[in-house]
């Protein structure tokens, strides 16, 4: 079988900030041109899947069904380097107790988790 997550979408209300946020991120650059409503980033590493930012009128979801887990070996300073770029913390709910997961929402209220790899 040759099936395989090419990409993720995330929706946006401004995707110009989207993309910047998410190239910062990920260490991502756009694909091709941005346009107004569209954008493909792409990493050089391979396997890495494409990020797609997509115009939207959509709310983000207070408890998404589907979201970007990002893995970090230094969980603390990549939660600070991602609220330095204009992400915000959550105040989720659902934490366990001693979680290995911070929960952050992107310039347009998507939710995503920074994970400690390190556990």
């Amino acid at each position: 079988m040759d099936l395989h997550i090419g990409s993720v979408v995330v929706g946006a209300d401004d995707v110009a900030r989207a993309v910047r946020f998410w190239c910062a991120a990920l260490g991502y650059r756009p694909r091709d041109e941005p346009q107004h409503d569209w954008a493909v980033l792409t990493c050089d590493e391979a396997g890495r899947p494409n990020v797609s930012i997509m115009l939207t009128e959509a709310r983000p979801q207070p408890l998404p069904r589907l979201h970007l887990d990002l893995y970090a070996t230094d969980q603390a300073a990549e939660v600070e380097r991602l609220l330095g770029l204009g992400a915000v913390r959550v105040d989720w709910p659902r934490y366990p107790e001693n979680p290995d997961f911070v929960v952050l929402a992107d310039t347009e209220g998507n939710l995503f988790c920074v994970i400690d790899t390190t556990f």
